[in-house]
């Protein structure tokens, strides 16, 4: 296993799949169901977010070759989505890429289940997820990266189901100032993640900017 791939992928996924983000609105979207049907929908958007991610994972190279699509300009088309999506969170605004638009929010109170659209999709495994695993996969060399990046996925996979799944007891020490701080700081890693994502892009595009 690549020591350095796994770390690296466990904060990109962690920043921008991050449980406790989602939380704030997991509460809202369950919020007067009974413990054993929150935990229920728990586990219902691991699964989901884990079969989708599992997709991009396998596929998601396959689908830039197919459109004629670098991984360069991928990186760097993806880390400005990023950057958004990560400025976002730390401006307390949040993105409609990340969330959804305005009126797929209001949409959420006619859909019966709520574990896949929107907890796993767009909220978890949302576009931002997409592109950072696109990312990494391409940056995989041999079984062992995709190993790595296979590793971090399900650690934090795992990491999001514990929350969730104990979300009314988490959700009631997590104060709202507390929530607000822990978005901020993802925010701020995941736009640092973005910027370094561009410059790895341009420089490869452009190897006249990495110097001699």
């Amino acid at each position: 296993m690549d020591v350095s791939l796994f770390l690296h992928s466990m904060a990109g996924l962690f920043a921008i799949m991050n449980p406790f983000v989602a939380l704030p609105m997991f509460l809202a979207l369950t919020d007067g169901a009974a413990i054993r049907e929150q935990r229920r929908a728990a586990l219902r958007v691991v699964l989901y977010t884990l079969v989708l991610t599992a997709v991009v994972f396998g596929s998601g190279t396959a689908v830039l070759r197919f459109f004629g699509i670098g991984i360069t300009a991928f990186r760097i088309a993806g880390g400005i989505v990023l950057l958004v999506i990560g400025l976002s969170m730390l401006n307390g605004t949040g993105s409609s890429a990340h969330t959804g638009t305005k009126g797929e929010q209001e949409h959420l109170s006619q859909t019966p289940d709520v574990a896949f659209y929107p907890m796993a999709f767009p909220v978890i495994a949302g576009p931002g997820t997409i592109t950072t695993l696109v990312i990494l996969t391409g940056q995989a060399k041999g079984a062992a990266g995709y190993a790595s990046i296979a590793a971090a996925l399900l650690a934090v996979s795992a990491g999001l189901g514990v929350v969730l799944f104990l979300a009314g007891n988490i959700g009631h020490y997590l104060s709202q100032t507390l929530r607000s701080v822990m978005t901020r700081l993802m925010g701020m890693i995941l736009a640092a993640i973005a910027v370094q994502m561009v410059i790895v892009g341009l420089k490869a595009a452009f190897p006249v900017l990495a110097g001699s």
